[in-house]
């Protein structure tokens, strides 16, 4: 790695060539089943430009070279990383907690474990909200949230359950008092996620596109806003291999922007973004 640090060249005027763009747009699609069409070639640049800063190299095709070698897996990871986070907030999509609350949780089987597969789950709002809303309706009674994400980075935020103070304006008032506490001191600025929640969420990395680890069934899986990165071919493969984990009558939700439309005959739509495996 000592080779790549002999370089001193003038960061600014760096350029992300064509070329190098189609060599991390084809591997982010190898690793990550992802489609980057033109229009992020700047998205590409920016993100990685610190990375050639941090090593001092002097084009973006010595980065792809060093993040493809042998010895490259932890660098291409935070490369992974940087390509793939996207946006999230608490309760995004709230008509998603309303079916929720109105329609799945009242014909749970009583003593059954609700199981819930939060299956994109970046930096951890998504599943966080969805365990405020079950503390608060089912109490004591069983439930479990499994939350995966490919990217390392935002699944290691996940785990603190530590966020921006900004973001309370996304919870309901209800929620604030019952499960998040205000970082004060050090913490001051912060919102932190109450440990009776944070214990019941289990946080993995999983890869979309690979097979599914052996998690059980579900009862609800959500998939939401994360398909409009995969091509047709892609969106079926991560679809069916979801669909094997959901249980017969449960719900798979997606982003309010998608449908399954074309992509799989094995649910029935209930309402928009919201279909049930019959």
């Amino acid at each position: 790695m000592t080779a790549y640090a002999i370089h001193k060249p003038n960061f600014e005027a760096v350029v992300l060539q064509e070329k190098e763009f189609a060599q991390f747009r084809d591997l982010i699609y190898r690793i990550a089943g992802i489609s980057l069409s033109p229009s992020k070639k700047a998205l590409v640049s920016s993100r990685l430009a610190k990375r050639l800063t941090h090593y001092g190299l002097a084009s973006y095709g010595e980065y792809f070279h060093m993040i493809t070698a042998v010895n490259g897996k932890t660098e291409l990871q935070m490369a992974v990383d940087l390509l793939t986070t996207n946006e999230t907030h608490f309760f995004r999509e709230p008509k998603h907690f309303d079916f929720l609350r109105q329609r799945i949780l009242p014909t749970r089987k009583p003593g059954k474990p609700l199981r819930i597969w939060s299956a994109a789950c970046s930096s951890g709002e998504e599943p966080y909200s969805i365990a405020m809303l079950l503390d608060e309706v089912l109490g004591k009674a069983p439930w479990e949230i499994v939350a995966s994400d490919l990217s390392m980075r935002v699944l290691e935020m996940a785990r603190t359950g530590l966020y921006p103070i900004e973001r309370m304006l996304e919870i309901p008032s209800c929620y604030l008092s019952n499960c998040c506490l205000k970082g004060t001191g050090t913490q001051e600025g912060t919102l932190l996620i109450e440990r009776k929640l944070r214990e019941r969420v289990q946080f993995m990395q999983h890869n979309l596109t690979e097979a599914p680890p052996k998690l059980g069934e579900f009862d609800v899986i959500f998939l939401r806003n994360v398909m409009i990165y995969f091509d047709q071919d892609t969106k079926r493969q991560v679809v069916s291999r979801l669909l094997s984990l959901l249980r017969p009558g449960g719900h798979f939700l997606v982003g309010h922007s998608e449908t399954l439309n074309g992509i799989t005959e094995d649910v029935r739509p209930v309402q928009p973004a919201v279909y049930l495996k019959p």
